[in-house]
């Protein structure tokens, strides 16, 4: 029997770390496919390999994919060791955080999203990408909040 996946967003913040330990153990307790995605930039980064007015600087991609699946790879590396039962399929992506978790989490059995993550405020409830998910997902959504 094929189960759905379940879709974590990675950040790489520590914030993130309880939403990814969620995720895994999901993924093992329905014996799920974990997809894990970490998308690197809230921003258009359309112009890449151009000069980005907004930015003030050269953008290279291929340079900054590395560093990002780097990241991801951290990320993951110790729940992988502790969940070797999960199968995981890690993305980066150079886009919102929203908008791939939606389109990874078609058909989904649960999408994991942290809090609160990079950009969080202390006081904040929840995050700009949880609370987008929260108004626009069609599966169900797992909130995982750090202490």
């Amino acid at each position: 029997m094929i189960t759905a996946p379940i879709v974590v967003g990675v950040d790489g913040s520590p914030a993130g770390e309880p939403a990814t330990a969620a995720a895994f153990e999901e993924a093992s307790l329905h014996h799920a496919e974990l997809v894990a995605l970490h998308a690197w930039s809230d921003r258009d980064l359309s112009v890449v390999g151009t000069v980005a007015p907004h930015l003030g600087h050269r953008i290279e991609w291929p340079s900054t994919k590395a560093a990002e699946r780097a990241v991801l790879a951290e990320a993951l590396a110790g729940w992988r060791e502790k969940y070797p039962d999960v199968a995981v399929r890690a993305l980066v992506v150079q886009d919102r955080p929203v908008r791939n978790l939606l389109m990874h989490g078609t058909g989904a059995r649960l999408i994991v999203v942290g809090g609160r993550g990079r950009g969080g405020f202390q006081g904040m409830t929840l995050g700009s990408t949880s609370t987008a998910l929260l108004h626009t997902v069609t599966c169900p959504l797992l909130v995982v909040r750090s202490r």
